[in-house]
């Protein structure tokens, strides 16, 4: 078995979580404290991982992504239905609503290389380089093969991991500094909202769904299982790595103002020279691409599976759903539209949908009736309830945060 063949959904998972927002957390987390909050993204990958080998496992064992399999355990229609509702109000809107960041956040690299380009459209202002992400994005997933899909996500996961990398190792940090930061939990005084994103950004909840879904498109039943394992951890460390280096290269700004990628390329430039602005600038536009194209395609499997329609790439209803997210996040984004009530309906919907997916996950895993022998071990219980414990502490504060209670 050719190692191209062992490789796949798992990139796709990470290309989905380093996305603008991981970036721009991860950057605010090294400006502000340095290498002190390494920890966090510790724990982030070796959660993400345990949760998303459950859900690449139900996908093969049981042939189900998990919006299916969550709406056929539940016998009450009124429970079903409830939790199809959650589940799909969640997904569908909230991914596009952080469509337009993701687009954004990919323009916004080419801007910090670019003079920014707009045109003039009656009485909007158009960004082109949103249009030009939305429309590469576009192309992608209507090709409807997964093998392009898996290859475009794998060249630019590549092309992100070696501009943060490279960026990291220019700043020659301190490694005592960061080996103590990524093995000794600290938590200085007001980073308790930075440590939630920092593990919020990278334990997706819409990333449990596309998981379970992908497998199947890439590999089928108990014998491929080991390979999905491996594909999952490696992937997953890479992307922890990509986050981490983020951090590490905004620790070398000294400055608490830096607050996304862009002003960091900025930053780094006066110390490093040129090279740092075009490497972060290419990390940048990479991570908005990667989940420009993740987030439509994960709404798509989920709303297909809530309603029990065929969910593959080139299905009519499944190219609807996915349209319909990429363009209101190409609209939003282009036109600088930012509608505060859709996001802060993002916002508390991910806050709530964490904790209860994992919930539903771990729920699900341990059900002999759809796994068999491959349902949960002890241990798999025990690490999934450590996790949902954090993650509904995470729903919480997010909540928490919104409303203004913090």
């Amino acid at each position: 078995m050719t190692k191209s063949k062992e490789f796949g959904p798992g990139i796709l998972i990470a290309a989905a979580f380093i996305g603008p927002g991981t970036v721009t957390v991860c950057t605010i987390a090294g400006a502000q404290y340095q290498f002190v909050l390494l920890w966090a993204m510790v724990f982030s990958i070796i959660a993400t991982i345990v949760l998303q080998e459950m859900s690449a496992r139900l996908g093969l064992i049981a042939n189900k992504g998990l919006s299916k399999a969550v709406r056929d355990e539940f016998k009450s229609p009124f429970l079903k239905g409830l939790a199809v509702l959650l589940i799909i109000s969640a997904i569908l809107i909230g991914n596009a609503a952080y469509e337009a960041g993701n687009i954004s956040g990919g323009a916004l690299g080419l801007e910090t290389l670019m003079t920014q380009s707009t045109i003039q459209a009656g009485s909007f202002n158009l960004n082109i380089f949103s249009l030009l992400i939305g429309l590469v994005a576009f192309v992608i997933l209507f090709i409807g093969q997964y093998k392009v899909i898996e290859k475009a996500l794998v060249a630019l996961v590549v092309l992100m991991s070696i501009a943060f990398v490279m960026t990291a190792i220019m700043t020659q940090p301190n490694l005592l500094l960061v080996l103590k930061g990524l093995f000794i939990p600290s938590t200085p005084e007001g980073s308790l909202l930075v440590i939630i994103a920092l593990i919020g950004t990278t334990v997706v909840p819409y990333n449990l769904f596309l998981h379970s879904s992908l497998v199947q498109e890439k590999w089928s039943g108990a014998k491929d299982l080991s390979k999905a394992r491996k594909d999952t951890v490696i992937s997953i460390i890479i992307g922890g790595l990509v986050s981490i280096a983020i951090i590490v290269s905004a620790a070398a700004i000294e400055n608490s103002q830096v607050n996304n990628a862009a002003d960091l390329a900025k930053g780094l430039e006066p110390l490093f020279g040129q090279y740092a602005k075009y490497l972060l600038a290419i990390g940048l536009f990479s991570a908005g691409i990667t989940s420009a194209i993740t987030a439509p395609m994960a709404a798509a499997y989920v709303v297909s599976d809530c309603f029990n329609w065929q969910s593959t790439l080139k299905s009519s209803r499944f190219r609807i759903i996915w349209m319909i997210v990429l363009l209101l996040g190409i609209l939003f984004s282009s036109i600088g539209f930012k509608s505060i009530e859709v996001i802060k309906f993002a916002q508390v919907a991910n806050g709530l949908l964490l904790p209860l997916i994992a919930l539903f996950l771990l729920w699900i895993m341990n059900s002999k009736k759809v796994l068999g022998d491959y349902a949960n071990s002890l241990k798999q219980n025990i690490l999934g309830g450590i996790i949902v414990i954090i993650t509904l502490i995470l729903g919480l504060k997010s909540l928490a945060k919104v409303f203004g209670w913090l």
